[in-house]
């Protein structure tokens, strides 16, 4: 497993693998659109953890002031996804979220990362 968490203000880069999306990948296979929120840090940080305690098989192992894991747990394989989300206030008005969700197991997830990424926008 990538050690995960934020240095030098960026998450972990994704693998080569085809089963990793992040929104400071520098490649197109990889690259997702931040998560935009309008409102401060401390609001877009609870809207997020409030859907992610509402999705199924979802297991929060971190939460800091301005970064958050998760595991996601696949439903039939059981397999384990880490899910990535790093706050930076942009303004009282404004919040960015980059976001990295990966496999921990395998080549391909087959878009699964992806798909829960742009969910999870769609949902805040």
């Amino acid at each position: 497993m990538a050690k995960l968490g934020i240095k030098n203000g960026q998450l972990t880069a994704c693998s080569s693998k085809p089963n990793c999306v992040c929104s400071q990948a520098q490649d197109r296979e990889h690259y997702i659109d931040p998560l935009l929120f309008h409102g401060n840090l401390e609001t877009a940080h609870q809207a997020l953890v409030t859907i992610l305690q509402q999705t199924k098989r979802v297991n929060i192992v971190t939460i800091e002031t301005n970064y958050l894991h998760a595991e996601f747990k696949i439903a039939l394989l059981r397999f384990v996804d880490d899910v990535e989300f790093y706050f930076v206030e942009e303004s009282s008005s404004l919040t960015t979220i980059h976001i990295r969700s990966a496999s921990r197991v395998g080549y391909s997830d087959l878009g699964v990362n992806r798909k829960r990424m742009e969910s999870l926008r769609a949902q805040l």
